[in-house]
């Protein structure tokens, strides 16, 4: 029977909600300058819009020091919690893992906001190690766009 593991991590970043939540809504071809400590680049490979449910897109990524490529749809936008649902299609961690889902969640909290990313997971087998590198990315990258905004 599968088993969905679920992975958390959250930190607190300088920007207000709004601004950080639209950034990965709607700005993702802008996240390799975002964020190019970890992306390297992102392709609109499918949809009607970078921020259009059931768009794909392509991205390039570093990862555990490791370039990686995947395919992710956005499956759902609630712009009232702040939250997306990313559903990966295609990519190096797709020979890991069955199924892979990352939700971004951004609430407001004092002067700036609480991100919480959750990584929903299925591994291919009990070998594979918990996916902690990418919970370090997820986090990087939140922290990388947080200092974008609070520059531009």
């Amino acid at each position: 029977m599968a088993q969905i593991k679920r992975m958390e991590c959250q930190l607190e970043i300088k920007s207000s909600a709004d601004k950080f939540f639209d950034a990965y809504k709607t700005k993702a071809q802008l996240m390799p300058k975002m964020a190019n400590q970890v992306v390297r680049d992102v392709k609109l490979v499918e949809g009607n819009g970078w921020d259009s449910e059931g768009s794909v897109r392509q991205w390039y990524f570093v990862a555990g020091g490791k370039l990686e490529t995947c395919k992710e749809m956005m499956e759902k936008v609630n712009d009232k919690d702040r939250t997306l649902v990313y559903k990966l299609v295609e990519g190096e961690i797709m020979k890991a893992f069955k199924s892979w889902n990352s939700i971004l969640n951004v609430m407001p909290m004092g002067e700036g906001s609480l991100v919480k990313w959750t990584m929903e997971f299925e591994k291919q087998n009990d070998d594979v190690p918990d996916p902690v590198k990418y919970g370090e990315f997820l986090t990087t990258w939140a922290k990388n766009v947080d200092t974008y905004l609070l520059n531009v």
